[in-house]
């Protein structure tokens, strides 16, 4: 198989408002075999609205949702005035094709088939969801908005305030095999210093990539298929290959905060939104509060590998195929890592551990945010005294700055299921397997 055949797919070209989908079997793998050629075929859009699709490996349906200029924000977040695209019932499978916006900014010509063009991407390798979106008549402000596409917001039958979001990220299959890491003037971890380009003069008023300086890295990625791990690839100074792992994550998962006001799409928050934790790949949970009815969920910001601290700005930035499951809690402190109150900002787990997060502007404070959600966790699910939790937190867990660009700096916590396995059975456990 090609890589960006779609023959795992068929399309019934139904618009669909309010659905009960029956729900896609954990076990279900959608995979794709590719050489990471850059000049093959992409993983084109399905369709060019919300519509039922199904799974042809299982017969299995689910609910499509496209990137297009009706059903994305650009730099900007949901909020609680916004109507969903459709509202599905709890427990749907939903397929989002998300775009990268790297390649689409101003800063790079807002021509996605050119800049692309210009790495040796044929045209039929460029995604035609992205050259619509940059050719559109969408407003984005490169200095003001956000940078990134966001795909929604979808409702959730029946979610009100207080409710627990449950995101199960069953696939995540890239639509192209190349991505691109880029470093900005006056942003990424060393500001100032990086990029090592002559720095724009204020104001900025130019978007002319020659004037701005800014540096962006096209990365091709490669499918060993053999083992079905993907990999980067760059180049020393001397042609040499560098090639590492690469493990897809969406960047991008969230709802709608109770707020009038435009959100911006950089900060991860409460709400979640960008909250760029690497972890939160294949076979991980994330819970979200609600905070407005129909919760209104959306993703974006699709990445194909980031190390923690996510340093240059960005990380390998590329579009992705992303299936979830959505699942309303309605009794929080039942199945959700909430033993007691509501959930107020969100909460992470994959097989081996518990993922808590903090979010702030100083880095300190992240870190002594996320310190008291994970005493939080491990007192009101785990019974632990608060004092033998702080103190078991120090000798046995891991706290990993998640990213330290996005304006509100992240840390999250690694904490091992494992080490409690006489206190929790399986049964207990918050999306035990």
């Amino acid at each position: 198989m090609k890589f960006g055949e779609n023959r795992h797919w068929s399309v019934r070209q139904t618009s669909v408002k309010v659905l009960s989908i029956i729900g896609l079997a954990a076990s279900t793998t959608l995979m794709l075999s590719g050489c990471g050629d850059p000049t093959n075929v992409a993983l084109q859009p399905l369709a060019n609205e919300p519509t039922l699709i199904t799974i042809e490996d299982t017969g299995e349906e689910a609910i499509y949702i496209p990137s297009t200029p009706e059903t994305i924000k650009w730099g900007r977040l949901p909020n609680a005035t916004d109507e969903p695209l459709l509202t599905v019932s709890s427990g749907s499978v939903l397929v989002f094709d998300t775009l990268s916006h790297e390649g689409l900014l101003e800063d790079q010509g807002r021509d996605p088939a050119e800049y692309f063009a210009s790495h040796r991407v044929d045209k039929d390798g460029v995604l035609d969801d992205a050259i619509a979106i940059a050719n559109s008549s969408i407003e984005h402000d490169f200095y003001e908005d956000g940078p990134h596409i966001v795909t929604g917001p979808i409702g959730i039958e029946g979610a009100m305030p207080g409710d627990v979001l449950k995101v199960e990220i069953l696939n995540l299959e890239p639509r192209v095999p190349y991505g691109v890491i880029s470093n900005r003037h006056y942003k990424g971890a060393l500001p100032g210093e990086f990029p090592e380009t002559p720095r724009p003069k204020e104001p900025i008023h130019s978007h002319d990539p020659e004037t701005l300086g800014n540096v962006s890295i096209f990365t091709p990625t490669e499918i060993n298929e053999d083992s079905n791990q993907w990999f980067g690839v760059l180049h020393n100074k001397f042609g040499k290959r560098v090639t590492f792992p690469a493990i897809p994550f969406m960047g991008i998962m969230g709802v709608a905060p109770n707020s009038n006001e435009p959100v911006h799409s950089v900060p991860p928050h409460f709400h979640g939104g960008n909250i760029d934790i690497k972890d939160l790949g294949v076979g991980a949970t994330l819970y979200l509060p609600v905070f407005v009815p129909g919760a209104l969920f959306y993703t974006g910001d699709p990445h194909m590998a980031q190390g923690d601290g996510e340093v240059a700005l960005t990380a390998l930035e590329q579009s992705i195929r992303a299936t979830f499951r959505l699942t309303l809690i309605t009794n929080n402190a039942a199945g959700t890592p909430a033993g007691s109150g509501t959930l107020v900002q969100p909460f992470a787990e994959t097989k081996d551990f518990w993922i808590t997060m903090g979010f702030d502007r100083d880095l300190d404070e992240a870190m002594k945010k996320t310190v008291r959600e994970s005493i939080r966790f491990l007192e009101e699910k785990l019974g632990m005294d608060r004092a033998v939790a702080l103190a078991y937190l120090s000798a046995a867990t891991d706290f990993n700055i998640s990213q330290v660009v996005d304006g509100n700096k992240g840390i999250h916590a690694l904490i091992r299921k494992n080490d409690f396995a006489t206190i929790v059975e399986d049964k207990e456990q918050p999306n035990a397997d």
